[in-house]
């Protein structure tokens, strides 16, 4: 990931050392176990050292009560659950015994964590030294800072283990985690200020980081923002609460399948960012066949693609937006009824924005994917009315290889493709005039639902934006196709030489043509 220090490379490069032969996705759980430990505990320790102070407001406080801590939402971590005292036992063989005792005293003093933490420490296959190394190098995490931002860089480094992970998984990792670059896009375009923010297969977390992330940068309150998630991967879903819990955010992430049991029926959100799984066959659309969240038509069994889309529409408030990331076959697709459904969707003015990503940005599938951008109401006054239009734009040839096998949108590539949307839809609130927009050949292209209807509902950017316009190098025509001539027929007498001399060469050996 660009723009990392080297202190998290340097880490990962540590950390994955320990690994030696264990399986990433189990490491995983072993490893950010840890680094959660370490943050709840450098957290507590921080307080508690106040708290034994009794200087000002804490003057006369108990420093070993627990409800001391929930006012500054900070866990309690009971005495043998501190860093301190498991990092000083870190060489003794019953190391794993207590690090799941740890987590298990701390699930039990914080209800909020209860079955979030891993307790895996003590499994005899678990090379004991190992782990002991690991806690050293996990101890020197936010050493030597203090308060904040020793608490900031525990979340980054656990970040950038959730991209490496999911790196080192392949084609699993991208389960629980969507790359950094698209989710920082996805948040640059819809730019979640206030509200209700939702993700329905919410993975490890990271819509909602991003998105508190983007408020703070702009001098925002996050507690204007409001977190609703469900996931239906147990361990997935332990990574998203210690994800959110690292850095303070409270959210409403709950268990289960997003189709079959809907936890958060009621809700209407403000904004819905999500990377659902691709083309997924088995999700139970037999058994959904009536489902009141068809309204554009009833998706096909064989693919939770258009299910997906239609669930997230159903959720967005009256004022609502959404970016989904889907696969590039979502666009242009007509079996099972789905271009049907496309253009019902694109014929009801839901269709916003159309993003064409380039190949390689994903660790876990090659499958080339796209963005697709949703507005309940294109006319509701919070930004122009574009109810007969649709902005396609296509970013393939943007983005830069970070390794032999990944791409990802640089800091700069992000605000020129959420720039582009943002002067498309021209906001007008708080007296701004509207951003100046315009169509760019082979990049973007604000086409009417006209030409939409012509290309047939197919949503490919490709087909709208056309080829970019080539730089004129001020060779006049009659001097280009000149050259042109004289080297086709350069070209034309070598061939005729070559034929010549294997005519010959045939020739000597008694085959003559």
């Amino acid at each position: 990931m660009a723009g990392n220090n080297e202190l998290e490379k340097t880490l990962w490069a540590a950390a994955d050392k320990l690994r030696s032969n264990m399986d990433a996705a189990e490491y995983k759980h072993i490893v950010l176990g840890l680094i959660f430990l370490k943050y709840i505990s450098d957290a507590f320790s921080d307080l508690h050292e106040r708290l034994k102070a009794g200087k000002g407001e804490f003057e006369g406080a108990n420093p070993e009560d627990a409800d001391e801590y929930l006012a500054y939402n900070i866990f309690f971590v009971p005495e043998k659950a501190r860093w301190q005292y498991l990092q000083d036992r870190a060489k003794q063989p019953g190391i794993g015994k207590w690090l799941d005792e740890a987590m298990d005293a701390i699930e039990k003093i914080n209800p909020s964590l209860k079955g979030v933490l891993p307790k895996i420490y003590a499994d005899p296959e678990l090379d004991k030294q190992r782990l002991g190394e690991l806690i050293d190098l996990i101890g020197t995490i936010g050493f030597s800072q203090s308060g904040h931002q020793a608490k900031d860089l525990l979340g980054r480094v656990y970040e950038y283990f959730l991209g490496q992970f999911a790196d080192a998984e392949g084609k699993k990792g991208g389960q629980f985690y969507t790359p950094a670059s698209i989710v920082k896009l996805l948040v640059a375009m819809l730019e979640p200020y206030q509200g209700r923010v939702y993700d329905g297969c919410c993975g490890s977390g990271g819509m909602f980081v991003q998105s508190e992330r983007f408020v703070e940068e702009h001098q925002g309150n996050i507690k204007d923002l409001s977190i609703y998630g469900q996931e239906s991967n147990p361990t997935t879903l332990r990574l998203a609460k210690m994800n959110l819990a690292i850095r303070g955010i409270d959210a409403k992430i709950e268990m289960g399948d997003t189709f079959l049991a809907d936890k958060h029926k009621d809700l209407k959100a403000d904004f819905i960012l999500a990377n659902p799984p691709f083309n997924v066959s088995d999700w139970s659309g037999e058994h959904l066949r009536e489902d009141h969240r068809w309204k554009y038509g009833v998706p096909p069994m064989g693919n939770a693609n258009y299910a997906w889309l239609q669930h997230f529409v159903h959720k967005l408030s009256p004022t609502g937006t959404a970016g989904i990331v889907l696969a590039n076959g979502s666009m242009n697709s007509n079996s099972g009824g789905e271009g049907e459904i496309r253009k019902n969707m694109i014929e009801a003015g839901l269709i916003d924005c159309m993003v064409a990503l380039p190949a390689q940005l994903f660790y876990n599938t090659m499958i080339p994917a796209c963005l697709w951008f949703l507005a309940r109401n294109k006319t509701n006054g919070k930004f122009r009315n574009r109810s007969a239009e649709i902005l396609f734009i296509d970013t393939r040839k943007i983005g830069s290889m970070i390794n032999r096998r990944n791409k990802e949108f640089s800091d700069d590539d992000i605000a020129m493709i959420s720039d582009t949307y943002h002067a498309w839809r021209s906001a007008r609130a708080n007296g701004h005039s509207p951003q100046s927009y315009e169509d760019k050949p082979g990049f973007c292209k604000a086409a009417t639902l006209e030409e939409v209807r012509k290309n047939n509902y197919v949503l490919m950017p490709g087909r709208y934006v056309g080829t970019e316009a080539e730089e004129d190098d001020g060779i006049p025509f009659g001097e280009k196709m000149k050259a042109l001539t004289a080297e086709l027929a350069e070209q034309f007498e070598k061939r005729n030489e070559l034929e010549k001399i294997i005519r010959e060469n045939l020739k000597g050996i008694g085959y003559e043509l």
